[in-house]
């Protein structure tokens, strides 16, 4: 169950929660927490795009607070901009990749309802991956995309991520 407390957003911004909390509209929402499936799947993802930064010419951030509205810093468990990187502690423009792999407590239709309003915002692809599957779908303006062979290709980009490659390297 979700707790929520008031907080101003310069205090969210220069507080550190643990673990680490969003912030929407004035309140500090909990994240549901990974367990082991979920943590190897963002350590593998995160090291394997980090690898491919140069020849994909993006920078790789975890569990980064995002500014994607007035007053909704939501956190991706991975994300990926393109260069040049973003100024400041805190991006203020979306990523153009938003991970969000799936934790044993998300109900999908609260997943499937902050996909829609992260692309909404200017989050271009939004990739939600089940752990345990590695089955993914992709969520863009165009609307919900399946990943075919478990493999990600991002469209008018060179990033191709294999989800069995990422988990064996």
């Amino acid at each position: 169950m979700a707790v929520e407390t008031l907080a101003p957003l310069e205090e969210y911004l220069t507080t550190s929660y643990s673990p680490d909390r969003e912030y929407r509209d004035g309140v500090l929402v909990e994240r549901n927490v990974g367990d082991k499936q979920h943590a190897l799947l963002q350590l593998a993802l995160g090291a394997y795009l980090h690898r491919r930064r140069r020849q994909w010419n993006i920078r790789i951030y975890t569990e980064l607070r995002v500014k994607v509205r007035e007053k909704w810093y939501p956190i991706p468990d991975v994300c990926v901009y393109p260069l040049p990187d973003f100024e400041g502690r805190y991006p203020e423009r979306p990523p153009l990749l938003w991970v969000e792999i799936l934790s044993h407590d998300d109900r999908m239709v609260d997943v499937w309802a902050r996909a829609a309003e992260l692309v909404a915002n200017g989050v271009p692809f939004v990739w939600i991956i089940d752990p345990e599957t590695l089955e993914s779908e992709l969520r863009t303006a165009t609307g919900v995309h399946p990943v075919a062979g478990k493999t990600l290709r991002l469209p008018d980009s060179p990033m191709v991520i294999p989800l069995r490659e990422v988990m064996e390297e």
